[in-house]
């Protein structure tokens, strides 16, 4: 039934958004995976829906950054988030796209596994930085390998497991 209603939503999102260069991405990715985290025992998948404005700016060395959004809703019932933040695409049919935002996520506040051993995020305010190599397989489609990483790099507490998600999206460019 969720995935009805993120369908839905996906829709209304393009219906309503007027015609610009503006994204709209969507995609699957293997949650908790351990890259360059720890084991925080979830799994499952993460369905991803997100939207990325135009350039910020039109001139000069960063003339590329776009603002994003993006929500991330687990399969198995574990750590859901939403972000927002700047990306940047370099190149143009093959790219890559790195990006770093802020996340706010619902994990639990504290949960220990069998050993005793904390795995819980630490803070209910995580960075969400990215990266993608992405392929244009049209004028206004995309798919993208992406990795996207949340974590708070032992800033708010001493406890920063992580989480590694890796996965597969497709960019429509509106």
């Amino acid at each position: 039934m969720n995935s009805v209603w993120g369908s839905a939503a996906a829709a209304a999102i393009m219906l309503a958004v007027p015609a610009s260069a503006n994204d709209l991405f969507g995609g699957v990715y293997r949650h908790d995976l351990l890259l360059f985290t720890k084991d925080i025992h979830e799994g499952g998948a993460d369905f991803e829906f997100g939207y990325r404005w135009n350039h910020l700016f039109t001139t000069g060395p960063i003339r590329g950054l776009q603002p994003y959004v993006v929500g991330s809703v687990n399969s198995r019932g574990g750590t859901d988030f939403a972000a927002a933040g700047l990306g940047y695409k370099i190149g143009h049919r093959l790219y890559i796209r790195p990006g770093l935002g802020i996340a706010i996520h619902d994990g639990p506040h504290r949960r220990y596994d069998s050993a005793g051993i904390r795995t819980d995020l630490g803070s209910r305010v995580v960075f969400e930085p990215e990266l993608a190599l992405g392929f244009r397989v049209a004028p206004r489609i995309g798919v993208e390998a992406s990795f996207t990483h949340l974590s708070h790099a032992q800033i708010f507490s001493q406890q920063n497991p992580g989480i590694d998600n890796l996965g597969v999206r497709v960019n429509l460019k509106l």
